[in-house]
């Protein structure tokens, strides 16, 4: 995809990009497992961005005399299903935070030290005992004529009017074609009482294929087992984006895999590879979207003072939900304001979209 981001009446690319986003139609939901349209939404941008920096007629200017680069709106990606608002505004946002003044960034911007002080043991521990009990799961394999089905509620931090603004909590529905091969209709969506389908992802005319960014029961089957041998994979297979650092992008995608029904080694191959990240710490006393308490696993991306986290049942260490927070003061908003969170209520396989697992 291409977009014209200059005329001949003198409009810059600014213009040119607002229009699109005025144009685009909503994103009424998403089908996808977490973080996956994130991925789809970040490649618009980056070929947005591309295209504005190859048609630009100005020259650009010495580096010393240049702006440091500004951070774009972006997300967790295992928060990515509870953005509800629409792709244009998305395109509006991400280019407010483009234009607008620096975001503070600072090098401490990890857990506060009440936090570290009250890590009861190191997170490898951690995430070694909620490994062992993934290992345990009783799922069985998923047939690739099935779906996924899971219910959550979530809300998420709007910043498209240039504020904060936290949504309420709301209850989405989705069914994740297990299909093989690149496939043109990947699931269902159901959110504010409509079913919504989701297609392939942008730039896919060909359909999208199993993979990182469409992770299918079987394509996560053939994932490495060994913790060091799947971070590397998964390393090489999460793109590098922008100004967030990779060691966050990696953790991010990590994340989109968990909860749901999932290869039980799999599973417990991705929580030691989780802890084999740099800057991964416990979170105790952590809280998903419906206040339910448990432990947590995060991880602050230094480059925008942003924190998040997945939490786990205390007791079962079952996935819970995850969130995300604004670590520190920033234009943004204030230290501990969401960005956002959910909560897992119902995982399950059905045989047909649209029709809820039976109990």
């Amino acid at each position: 995809m291409t977009t014209t981001t200059g005329t001949d009446d003198g409009r810059d690319g600014r213009d040119d990009r607002a229009e699109l986003a005025r144009l685009l139609p909503p994103a009424t939901g998403f089908a996808l497992p977490p973080g996956r349209h994130e991925h789809h939404r970040e490649r618009l941008m980056n070929q947005i961005d591309h295209d504005t920096a190859a048609t630009s007629a100005a020259p650009a200017a010495p580096a010393k005399d240049r702006a440091p680069d500004r951070p774009r709106l972006l997300r967790p990606s295992f928060l990515a299903p509870a953005i509800t608002f629409a792709l244009a505004g998305v395109l509006v946002a991400g280019y407010s935070a483009q234009g607008g003044p620096d975001l503070p960034v600072r090098a401490d911007s990890g857990a506060s030290a009440s936090e570290r002080a009250g890590a009861a043991q190191p997170v490898a521990l951690v995430l070694n005992r909620i490994s062992d009990a993934a290992a345990k799961s009783d799922a069985v394999p998923v047939r690739d004529d099935q779906f996924l089905y899971s219910r959550s509620k979530m809300q998420h931090g709007d910043f498209t009017s240039g504020k904060l603004v936290t949504t309420p909590l709301e209850e989405v529905e989705s069914w994740s074609s297990q299909k093989p091969g690149p496939q043109m209709k990947l699931g269902l969506v159901r959110q504010g009482g409509s079913d919504s389908p989701v297609n392939a992802h942008l730039g896919d005319t060909e359909g999208t294929a199993p993979g990182i960014a469409r992770p299918t029961y079987r394509w996560m089957a053939t994932l490495p087992t060994d913790p060091h041998k799947l971070l590397a994979h998964i390393t090489a297979l999460t793109p590098e984006r922008e100004n967030q650092e990779h060691d966050q992008a990696v953790f991010d995608e990590i994340g989109g895999m968990l909860g749901g029904v999932t290869p039980p080694g799999t599973a417990a191959a991705l929580y030691k590879a989780a802890a084999l990240i740099p800057g991964v710490v416990e979170a105790p006393d952590a809280v998903d979207a419906i206040g339910r308490k448990g432990i947590g696993i995060a991880r602050v991306d230094a480059q925008y003072s942003w924190r998040s986290e997945w939490i786990f049942d205390p007791e079962t260490l079952a996935y819970l939900g995850s969130r995300s927070f604004l670590a520190e003061d920033t234009e943004m908003g204030k230290k501990g304001e969401l960005l956002g969170a959910d909560a897992l209520i119902e995982s399950a396989v059905v045989d047909e979209a649209g029709v809820r697992p039976q109990h």
